[in-house]
């Protein structure tokens, strides 16, 4: 069984995204239609290359005469200048035209690399999302953000640029290792959180039987997934109001990966903790809401906070650079209710003081 969804985005283009199992003809067919068969670019993750480039590489030149490929090293370290200038490079020196499309396949890094690369190389060139991880099939392909960090913060130099249609195979899921799995369901969790708390529950079972396999229930949950993000970048393509609200545990996740070294804590650990830290916020200004909802997935993310980033006070620094930061004040996405968040401008740092320091309890 496959799902599709229409993403109609105001004032761009809008596209499909395609989630199923061995969805390869809807690929080839949907390439023929669009492209001509001279030249595609292939910007894929290592691990993916290593495991599933021969099925690839078959595949797209069943259709495409040349197929040119460029492998993303594993790793947010990855997602820097220095990389994004390399795929630029490839680009230009192989002979793109503004027709030629570039397929990003792998995980987050490797879909917000390609598509910053995609959207700059010739003012832009067709972008198509392969998203290979949980994570990327339920967030990052979806909603045109692609980017690059900087010393300075996570993902502060990129552009909106939408993709010509991404196509969730669930296929690769089967060679995804557990730790990929358990950083794709803070996505999950946090949909859940902000539009439709029924996730927690079925993510529960889902974790217990058939655990972490790309089965149709895991699909559906994904199409479930995707279809809130839509939903909510529709209405805020740009993110200039509503769509922040997709950054529920986000300012503080990002602060964690920052202040801990890119890569040392994955982005789905990093935001599991800020949720934790989100919901008691949330708490504190008289949400009547409960953390215990996360209790089922706790055991899941063995992380030693105390360990990991010592200083409290280094955290609020990091969480100032935060894109939603806003005449200095950091800007939390909070809750009034499950499903109901809303953006919270801090006057002071004593709230994220105390979430901290929750957090901490927790995970200490």
């Amino acid at each position: 069984m496959s799902h599709t969804i229409e993403v109609p985005i105001n004032y761009q283009k809008n596209y499909t995204i395609h989630i199923g199992n061995d969805i390869w003809d809807h690929i080839i067919e949907f390439s023929s239609d669009s492209y001509a068969q001279r030249l595609a670019f292939v910007v894929i993750d290592e691990q993916v290359h290593r495991l599933h480039f021969d099925k690839i590489s078959r595949e797209l030149g069943s259709y495409f005469d040349r197929v040119e490929t460029y492998v993303v090293p594993e790793g947010e370290q990855s997602k820097n200048s220095r990389q994004w200038q390399r795929i630029v490079d490839f680009i230009l020196k192989n002979g793109a035209e503004r027709g030629t499309p570039l397929f990003a396949i792998g995980g987050g890094v490797t879909g917000d690399l390609a598509g910053f690369a995609a959207s700059s190389a010739l003012r832009g060139i067709p972008l198509i999302h392969l998203p290979t991880t949980l994570l990327a099939m339920v967030d990052s392909s979806i909603g045109g953000k692609t980017g690059i960090n900087h010393d300075v913060g996570k993902n502060l130099i990129g552009a909106f640029y939408q993709p010509d249609a991404v196509f969730a195979d669930t296929q690769f899921l089967g060679t995804l290792d557990r730790g990929e799995w358990i950083n794709g369901l803070s996505e999950v969790l946090k949909y859940g959180a902000i539009r439709a708390p029924e996730i927690f529950d079925t993510a529960a079972s889902l974790i217990e039987d058939p655990g972490f396999k790309p089965t149709e229930a895991w699909a559906e949950l994904i199409a479930q997934s995707a279809e809130i993000k839509v939903r909510v970048v529709e209405k805020d393509t740009l993110e200039a109001g509503t769509r922040a609200f997709l950054n529920y545990g986000h300012t503080f996740g990002h602060a964690l990966e920052k202040r801990s070294g890119y890569g040392n804590i994955s982005h789905g650990q990093a935001v599991f903790i800020g949720m934790i830290a989100a919901t008691y916020a949330s708490v504190k200004l008289g949400a009547d809401i409960e953390s215990a909802r996360f209790e089922p997935f706790k055991s899941l993310y063995p992380i030693q906070l105390q360990e990991l980033v010592p200083e409290r006070s280094a955290l609020i620094t990091a969480m100032k650079t935060d894109k939603k930061v806003q005449d200095g004040q950091i800007r939390l996405i909070l809750l009034d209710d499950w499903g109901s968040p809303y953006i919270y401008p801090c006057e002071g740092t004593q709230l994220i003081e105390d979430a901290w320091s929750h957090a901490y309890e927790k995970f200490s």
